[in-house]
C-alpha cells in the first residue's frame, strides 16, 4: 500500500507540474515583476496538495512535499523556496502531529538550503539538484536519528528518499523540457521573423526593380517572373508563361541564347549575354542578361536566375557618340583635303574661263564639273570648320516660303507640286537663316530626286505639345528600306547614284547646333516623311 501511495503522489505531482507548463506554451507571455512570487505560491499550493495526499505511519505523515521546495530553491532561489516551504510546513502542522521533528527538520532544511544556494549559485541545474538532494538526505538522516524515527526500518527511509528523489527528477525533467522547448520555440520564432523580414526585403526589391528577374527550373520552365516584365515588355506574367519558349527573343539570336544557357549548364558558371526581346507593341528592346546557375546539394544545376536590363538607351547613346566621333574625324579630314584641293581648283577654273571657246560643249562640260567639285569642297569645308553664326529670332514659315520659291521652277519642270500647310501665321524660332535654308534645300531636293515620275510634296508646320515647332516634309517617292533608315546622315553614305552623302550629314550638324532633332520614317514605294523639331523662341 505504501508503494501505491508514493506512486499516486508522484502521478499527482507530475500532473500539477506539467499542467501550467503545457498551458503557458499555448500563450505568448512576457515576464512580469511578481512572476517568482506567484510561481512560489503555486508551488506552495502543490506542496499543500501533496501533504493532503500523505499517508500516516505510526503518527508520522509521509509525502513528497519537499520535492517542489527543492525545485524552487534550485530554480528561483531562497525567497521562493522559503515561501513554498512555509506553505508545506503550515499544511503539515495542520494535518498531523509530531510537531517537534517537523519544525526542527523544516528549520534545518531551510537554513541548509539557503546556505547551499549561495555556494551553488553559478552551478548547472544538474549539479544544483544533486547537491540539494544530498543536503536533504543528510538533514533528513540527522532528524531521523535525533528523534529515533523507525531506526529499525531503514528500508522504509530508503524508500521514502527514493520517491522524493524521483519527484525532484520528474519535476526537473518537466521544467527542463519546457525550458528547452521554450528556447527552441523562441529561436524558431525569431528565425521565422528573420526569414519573413528577409523575404519581405527581397520581394520589395524584386517587385520594384526595373531589372527583369526570371527564374527557370532545370527543365528551363518559368517558375518566377518579376513584375518589371510588364513595365519593360508590356506583357503580364501569365501572358509570358503562356507564350512559346524563345518567342520573345529575336529569331537571329535564339541560337546564341540556347548556346549560352547550354554552356552555363555544362560549366556551371555565370555567363553574360546581350540580345533583343520583343515588346508587346512589336518593337525590339536591347537587353543585357546575367545568367546565374543555382546548384543543388548534388552539385547539379537546379535553377537558373536570369537578370536582364534594358540597355536600349545606352546603345543609342553609344551609337550617337560613335557617329559624333566619326563625323568629327571625317570633318577634320575632309576640311584638310578640301583646302588642299581648292587652291589648284581655283587656278584651273580661272584658266578654263579665260580660254573658253565660244559654243564649245566640251568647255561647258568641264566648267560644269569644276563647279560641282567646287561645291563639294565648299561643303567639306563647312563640315570641318566651325563657323561663327549669328542667331536671330526668325519666323520659320517665311523662311520655308522663301525656300519653296527658289525650288518652284525646278519643281515645275519635274512635274512636282509642293503644298504648304500651316495652322498659324507665325512660328518663331532662334536660328541662322542661311543655314536652315540650306537644310530645307537639301531635304526638299532629296524628295524631288526621289520622285522620278512627279507627284506631290506636302510641307506641314504645327506646334508640338511642348511648345516646339514641328516641320514635316512628306514626299511620294520610291521610299527607303526600313533597315537603311538608321544610317541616314552617316558620312559619305548615300542612296543616290551621284550623291556624296554630305547633304544630310551637314543638315544633321546644323539641326544639332540649333538644339533640334530630325527623324525619318519611310516605306518602300510609299514615300518618305522627314520630321524636324526646333524649340520655339520666347
Amino acid at each position: 500500500m505504501i508503494l501505491l501511495d508514493y506512486i499516486f503522489n508522484l502521478a499527482i505531482f507530475s500532473l500539477l507540474v506539467s499542467t501550467p507548463l503545457v498551458i503557458s506554451s499555448f500563450f505568448k507571455h512576457k515576464s512580469f515583476k511578481l512572476a517568482r512570487f506567484w510561481t512560489a505560491v503555486y508551488a506552495g499550493v502543490v506542496s499543500v496538495l501533496l501533504v493532503l495526499l500523505s499517508f500516516q505511519q505510526q503518527g508520522y505523515s509521509y509525502d513528497i512535499r519537499y520535492a517542489p521546495v527543492i525545485l524552487m530553491f534550485v530554480y528561483l532561489g531562497p525567497l521562493a523556496g522559503l515561501l513554498t516551504g512555509l506553505f508545506s510546513l503550515l499544511a503539515r502542522l495542520w494535518t498531523g502531529g509530531q510537531w517537534d521533528p517537523v519544525l526542527i527538520g523544516w528549520g534545518l532544511l531551510m537554513l541548509g538550503f539557503s546556505i547551499i544556494y549561495f555556494y551553488t549559485k553559478y552551478f548547472t541545474v544538474i549539479k544544483k539538484i544533486i547537491i540539494f538532494f544530498a543536503g536533504y538526505c543528510v538533514i533528513y538522516g540527522i532528524t531521523v536519528f535525533t528523534f529515533k524515527i523507525f531506526i529499525d526500518n531503514p528500508i522504509f527511509h530508503f524508500q521514502y528518499l527514493l520517491f522524493v528523489m524521483l519527484g525532484v527528477i520528474i519535476g526537473a525533467l518537466l521544467i527542463e523540457s519546457y525550458e528547452k522547448l521554450h528556447r527552441l520555440n523562441t529561436r524558431l520564432t525569431d528565425m521565422y521573423k528573420l526569414v519573413e523580414a528577409s523575404e519581405s526585403k527581397y520581394r520589395l526589391i524584386a517587385e520594384n526593380t526595373s531589372d527583369l528577374i526570371l527564374v527557370l527550373n532545370d527543365e528551363q520552365s518559368v517558375i518566377y517572373l518579376s513584375p518589371s516584365h510588364e513595365s519593360v515588355l508590356g506583357y503580364q506574367g501569365w501572358e509570358i508563361e503562356r507564350l512559346e519558349r524563345y518567342h520573345l527573343i529575336h529569331r537571329d539570336e535564339v541560337e546564341l541564347f540556347k548556346n549560352t544557357i547550354k554552356w552555363m549548364l555544362d560549366n556551371k558558371e555565370i555567363k553574360s549575354i546581350e540580345f533583343r526581346m520583343r515588346h508587346k507593341d512589336g518593337r525590339w528592346i536591347e537587353v543585357e542578361s546575367r545568367c546565374v546557375p543555382v546548384l543543388g546539394e548534388d552539385g547539379a544545376v537546379e535553377n537558373i536566375v536570369i537578370i536582364s536590363r534594358d540597355i536600349s538607351e545606352r546603345k543609342q547613346a553609344e551609337e550617337i557618340l560613335l557617329r559624333s566621333e566619326k563625323l568629327s574625324i571625317v570633318g577634320e579630314l575632309a576640311a584638310g583635303v578640301a583646302h588642299e584641293i581648292r587652291n589648284p581648283l581655283t587656278t584651273i577654273k580661272g584658266f578654263m574661263q579665260l580660254y573658253k571657246r565660244g559654243g564649245s560643249s566640251i568647255d561647258d562640260l568641264l566648267l560644269s564639273e569644276l563647279n560641282r567639285i567646287e561645291t563639294i569642297t565648299s561643303q567639306l569645308l563647312t563640315l570641318g570648320k566651325p563657323q561663327a553664326v549669328q542667331l536671330d529670332r526668325t519666323n520659320i514659315l517665311e523662311l520655308i516660303k522663301d525656300t519653296l520659291e527658289l525650288l518652284a521652277p525646278e519643281a515645275l519642270m519635274s512635274n512636282i507640286q509642293i503644298k504648304l500647310d500651316f495652322e498659324e501665321s507665325s512660328y518663331y524660332i532662334t536660328c541662322e537663316k542661311n543655314q536652315l535654308k540650306q537644310v530645307f534645300l537639301n531635304i526638299l531636293k532629296n524628295a524631288m530626286e526621289a520622285m522620278k515620275e512627279g507627284g506631290e510634296i506636302l510641307v506641314r508646320l504645327r506646334k508640338g505639345p511642348d511648345d516646339e515647332c514641328i516641320i514635316s516634309i512628306q514626299d511620294q517617292g520610291c521610299g527607303i528600306p526600313e533597315e537603311l533608315l538608321p544610317r541616314l546622315g552617316e558620312p559619305f553614305y548615300t542612296l543616290k547614284e551621284k550623291g556624296t552623302g554630305l547633304g544630310l550629314m551637314i543638315s544633321h550638324k546644323i539641326i544639332k547646333q540649333h538644339h533640334g532633332s530630325i527623324t525619318f520614317s519611310s516605306k518602300e514605294k510609299a514615300g518618305t516623311n522627314v520630321e524636324i523639331k526646333f524649340p520655339s523662341a520666347s
